[in-house]
This record gives C-alpha cells, sequence and structure tokens, in this order.
C-alpha cells in the first residue's frame, strides 16, 4: 500500500478506531496516517495506534495531548512578546506557512533552510538587510539613475535573494521558538535549534525521533489537509493569545498615564 496523500486517501477509514466526534476532523483530514512500518522511527511507538497493511495508524489521543501542549507553550510565548519561526518546504505546506506567517507577521522558510540561519545569524542578518535595502530602492525609484543593463542586474540580483529570504524581512532577532513541518526534512534546522536551546515545535510524522522535539505533535505530514489541520490550530491559538494581550496592554498603559 502508498503511503496516503491528498490526492490518494484510503478509502477504509478506521471508523472502528475512532468513534468519537471529537476525531471526525482529524479524520477527514487523514491525521491519523503514519509512515510505513518499515520507515517507523523506534522512538515513535508509544505514539502509535496500530498496524494495518503494513500503514502505521497513529494514535490520535496522543496527537491531541501534544497539541494542546504545544498550544500552551505557544501561546505563553505569545502572550510574552516572543516570537516563533515557521520551517515548511515541502509542496503541501507551503501555501499554508506562507499564509499564517503573513497572517501573524512571523518570519518564515519554505524554500530551502540556509545553513546558519540561527547559529550565524550575526552574518546571515545583514544579507537580509541588503535584500530589504534593495527592494526599497527599486520600488522607490532610486536606481533609476543608473543603465538599464545595470538596473537589470539589480532585478534578477533581487530575484535571487527573494528566493532565499522573501520570508525574513521580519526576522530581525533570534526566535524564542521554532515551528517546523516534518522534522526529517529540516535536520539542519533542527541541529541549530538544539544547539541555542531553542525549543522546537513540530508537526511530525512516524518516522520523526521525537527526542529531537520539545513539543511533537504526530500526524501525517504528507497531506495538505493534515498539515492544514495543524497550522489552523496553531494560528487560532496565536491569534486568541495576542487578543488577550491587548486588554492588558491598555490597562497597563492607563496606570502609566494616570
Amino acid at each position: 500500500m502508498s503511503e496516503p496523500t491528498d490526492n490518494k486517501i484510503i478509502d477504509d477509514v478506521p471508523a472502528d478506531l475512532y468513534p468519537e466526534e471529537r476525531f471526525k476532523e482529524l479524520i477527514e483530514a487523514g491525521v491519523f496516517y503514519g509512515r510505513k512500518k518499515t520507515k517507523t522511527q523506534p522512538r515513535m511507538k508509544p505514539f502509535i495506534l496500530t498496524t494495518r497493511n503494513d500503514m502505521e495508524i497513529i494514535d490520535l489521543n496522543k496527537t491531541l495531548e501534544g497539541l494542546e501542549k504545544a498550544i500552551v507553550f505557544l501561546k505563553e510565548n505569545a502572550e510574552n512578546n516572543k516570537t516563533v519561526f515557521l520551517v515548511g518546504t515541502q509542496p503541501q505546506a507551503v501555501e499554508e506557512i506562507v499564509s499564517r506567517a503573513k497572517e501573524l507577521n512571523l518570519p518564515f522558510v519554505t524554500v530551502r533552510w540556509l545553513g546558519g540561519l540561527l547559529t550565524n545569524f550575526k552574518v546571515l542578518s545583514k544579507r537580509v538587510e541588503y535584500y530589504k535595502k534593495l527592494k526599497t530602492e527599486l520600488k522607490s525609484g532610486v536606481l533609476e539613475k543608473y543603465t538599464k543593463k545595470e538596473r537589470l542586474g539589480f532585478e534578477r540580483e533581487l530575484r535571487r535573494l527573494e528566493e532565499l529570504f522573501g520570508g525574513l524581512e521580519n526576522y530581525t532577532a533570534l526566535p524564542d521558538a521554532l515551528l517546523i513541518i516534518d522534522p526529517p526534512m529540516h535536520l539542519t534546522a533542527v541541529r541549530e535549534a538544539k544547539h541555542l536551546n531553542i525549543p522546537i515545535v513540530a508537526y511530525a510524522n512516524t518516522d520523526s525521533d521525537p527526542e529531537l522535539i520539545d513539543y511533537p505533535v504526530v500526524g501525517n505530514t504528507k497531506a495538505r489537509k493534515s498539515i492544514n489541520w495543524f497550522l489552523r490550530e496553531i494560528a487560532e491559538a496565536l491569534k486568541e493569545a495576542k487578543v488577550a494581550e491587548r486588554p492588558a496592554a491598555i490597562v497597563q498603559e492607563a496606570a502609566v498615564e494616570s
């Protein structure tokens, strides 16, 4: 049996395993599909309910428990004005990562992780600043004084930098947390975060090592609907935290003024 994606979801949904209403949305999104048994990371066994046709079936109780812990952590971060960096480069994740990151004004990577993005922040942040400066100058017409050939060169350079740094315009300091879709695809990011003791929240499949992740949420990282479900839950929690933060900030400002 091939691994399920949005275009090929197995028909025999295990309703017998998850009859409760609270699992309905997760089942419809295909969250419970793990990887093939041969790809399972041994430390993931506690997160697996059973195996069917050589496919791991994820324990959705563990998924919801992990999600709750991740949300508590991220909401506390948001309430204290701490930042989270979103990482997801697989095609199924890109659109939703970009949408949610822009909605929440968070830095993100959806093309490829540049080595040193965390551990060599000072150097790479200068490249990000150069990209922002070039973008502003092209848009404002400052570069009109150059020849047409030179301007075309600047435009080509901007397109190249856009691909590398397009999600990093508000990356002005090291993040307080990393949120990763499918950690095995982003091991360099994982290693850099661990080196700097930056907590990792991850939507991880059964081929991931949960010991590398501070807040693992185990689910199907190969289907768009499943990834969208996870990111939507995280985004809604962060928006709630920001809304809750505003009245407190208003009260604090009023107290200072009085």
